[in-house]
């Protein structure tokens, strides 16, 4: 059975409460036997990482830069890609479903790439930015669904297990 992984994406510069948003996340994700992927940077994203590894969790940064020392210290996998915000597709395209917290326009193509490749979408809405404004929202008519809007970390990453058809 192959790995089931949850792409988290979000801002690099988030305040206190979307990062103990995102460090919720990534220890539930972490709970449940999933890996975690995300962009390897800082924010959100290192949150989300450090909350997985409080659950002994899988992570996989997949970084802009083409150092893998530029990861933040919670990575496992490191993959060093070189493409700038490029990169964003392949954190999209990663996990069977991408939740957001807050983020601004690198959350936004992630987003957008998920949609567009058919993955379910969900957006924790007390975070603010991009996953506040697409919640409950179609991105565009290509899909019958909407955005999947979350209160919670547990909530989010339920309602992407469920969304995924998972147990």
């Amino acid at each position: 059975m192959a790995l089931k992984i949850i792409s988290v994406v979000g801002g690099s510069d988030s305040d206190e409460s979307a990062l103990k948003l995102a460090e919720e996340l990534g220890e539930e994700i972490a709970r449940r036997g999933i890996a975690l992927a995300c962009g390897g940077l800082g924010g959100v994203m290192e949150a989300a990482c450090r909350g997985a590894k409080k659950a002994d969790g899988l992570t996989i940064g997949i970084i802009p830069t083409d150092f893998k020392e530029h990861a933040n210290k919670y990575v496992d996998v490191v993959i060093p890609t070189g493409l700038g915000h490029a990169r964003n597709y392949l954190v999209a395209k990663t996990g069977d479903a991408v939740i957001a917290v807050a983020g601004s326009a690198g959350t936004l193509s992630e987003m957008a790439i998920a949609w567009f490749s058919d993955r379910p979408v969900i957006a924790v809405v007390p975070s603010g930015g991009w996953a506040e404004r697409l919640a409950g929202k179609k991105i565009d008519d290509r899909r019958p669904d909407k955005v999947i809007p979350a209160e919670t970390a547990v909530d989010a990453v339920r309602k992407a297990v469920e969304a995924l058809g998972w147990r």
